[in-house]
């Protein structure tokens, strides 16, 4: 019998994996701005659901529940943040990896609105930032951002009206450059 439990908690654990890693990931990414984070936090918020795979209750909100681990582990991430090397030309191009677009102009094209698009993320406040990546890549409702942020609904609501606003100003500014 435990045999079969363990067996139906892998697959389910498995079925995580496939279905919300890669929304963990776009909100993890969102959240600390390096891919290499996001990565170590990934790897984190699957080791956690893990661990506490015997005491989850499935209620159909398995996103949810990851992005909450995620939530928190970059907000403890954010508090104990050391800072940033800045990496001159030369020692970037010895750490990035090979492109694997076919295309250079595909790639150089997808390369500047990522550009433009994580610039205008800047222009947002912390706050107006976390709402908009867990209703984006979390698909969390705003009664459920509302919650897990810990602020009315009204608020939740506002920080993302704002938050979209921003974006639209400053991406129509930098489409006009």
């Amino acid at each position: 019998m435990a045999s079969h439990e363990s067996e139906q908690q892998a697959e389910q654990f498995a079925a995580w994996v496939r279905e919300h890693s890669l929304a963990v990931h776009g909100y993890l990414l969102g959240m600390t701005r390096r891919a290499d984070a996001a990565d170590d936090l990934l790897q984190e918020v699957f080791r956690r659901a893990w661990q506490a795979r015997a005491s989850y209750r499935d209620n159909g909100h398995a996103r949810a529940y990851l992005l909450k681990i995620a939530d928190r582990l970059a907000c403890d991430r954010h508090r104990k943040a050391r800072p940033e090397i800045t990496l001159d030309g030369e020692e970037w191009k010895k750490r990035e990896p090979p492109s694997r677009d076919d295309d250079p102009s595909v790639a150089l094209d997808r390369r500047e609105k990522t550009a433009q698009l994580q610039e205008a993320m800047r222009g947002l406040s912390p706050m107006q930032r976390r709402v908009l990546l867990l209703r984006f890549f979390g698909q969390m409702s705003f009664a459920e951002i509302a919650a897990e942020i810990g602020c009315p609904l009204s608020t939740a609501l506002s920080h993302c009206r704002r938050a979209l606003e921003t974006l639209r100003t400053l991406l129509v500014e930098e489409s006009k450059k």
